[in-house]
């Protein structure tokens, strides 16, 4: 049987970020000592580079932009204490063949906010930029692992992203990624099946339909999808309740449709504040586990909030 690793090196280092001091051992016997202790991320071999047998890493599955299990987007969260080969990453996010598995680890703290690395991994590729799976992390070091405070700072592809925690909500600030027109629809079009009303590129690009029937019934030719020249497909509409609504298929990344995804916010906020001239916005992602959104355009900057929910926390052997 494999070893469990000894070691609190993470915690230890997010007691540091945060300020706090060790608590006194309660003495045995007592209330404080029969308590359940919380869960740590702990130091192991994997962490260090080996891959025998004994190697273990903590993790959780975290359901993202919802309150309940079994609905938003579920993401794989590994606090490590350094990183691992990106080769191991992309095979564990692959065998939990989740949308995206994040590995988070400590860097230094900045201005008194701690601060972490993170890196995003689909089944398939590693990702620039992933919303779900940053409120996921946020919501495993605050919830989990005891960091303190109300803002974090994940250092990224994408650059610096400040998360802040207001209520049960996660605030993300990413860049606002806004599309440029694209005049010819034909082949995405068919990729769809439908005809959208406008089209826009960023890194995914934008469709937009008149009716939010066109987007909850819409029924893609992923193999198609994934021949077009861009990460993924935003589908979205005019809600009813909600400012907008959307989906979002990334067969590209492994995933034909992600059911609850923060980053195309980056470029659905900008377009529906544009055209509906308000800054603060609602959406809601239709997919079959569906997703709440509360997002702000802030120029160059957009704000998504949403909640999160822990579904499992295990170990796992690599």
């Amino acid at each position: 049987m494999a070893k469990r690793a000894k070691g609190g090196a993470v915690k230890k280092g997010l007691k540091k970020q945060a300020g706090g001091k060790r608590a006194a051992r309660p003495k045995a016997g007592s209330s404080k000592a029969s308590r359940k202790r919380k869960p740590v991320a702990r130091r192991t071999a994997a962490s260090k580079g080996a891959t025998g047998p004994a190697s273990r890493l903590v993790m959780f599955h975290v359901d993202a932009f919802t309150n309940r299990p079994f609905h938003g987007n579920a993401a794989g969260v590994l606090v490590l204490e350094r990183w691992l080969d990106a080769s191991v990453m992309q095979a564990i996010a692959a065998e939990n063949n989740l949308a995206e598995t994040a590995f988070v680890a400590p860097v230094k703290a900045h201005d008194g906010t701690a601060c972490f690395g993170i890196r995003w991994f689909s089944p398939t590729i590693e990702i620039d930029l992933c919303g779900h799976a940053t409120i996921a992390s946020a919501h495993v070091l605050w919830k989990h692992l005891g960091l303190k405070g109300s803002r974090i700072v994940f250092e990224s592809k994408s650059g610096p992203l400040p998360v802040a925690r207001r209520g049960e909500w996660i605030e993300l600030d990413f860049p606002a990624r806004p599309g440029e027109r694209v005049g010819d629809t034909r082949r995405l079009a068919r990729a769809l099946g439908r005809e959208p009303v406008e089209l826009f590129k960023a890194r995914d690009y934008l469709a937009v339909f008149d009716n939010k029937r066109d987007v909850h019934e819409m029924c893609p030719d992923f193999a198609a999808v994934r021949e077009l020249d861009c990460l993924g497909v935003i589908v979205t509409a005019p809600g009813a309740g909600h400012d907008f609504v959307s989906r979002f298929f990334a067969p590209r990344a492994g995933i034909d449709e992600d059911p609850a995804s923060g980053s195309p916010h980056c470029t659905l906020v900008p377009y529906w504040s544009g055209r509906l001239g308000k800054k603060s916005l609602t959406g809601h992602q239709v997919s079959k586990r569906g997703g709440e959104f509360r997002c702000e355009h802030r120029g160059d900057r957009v704000v998504i909030a949403g909640r999160a929910v822990t579904y499992m926390e295990g170990t796992i052997a690599v």
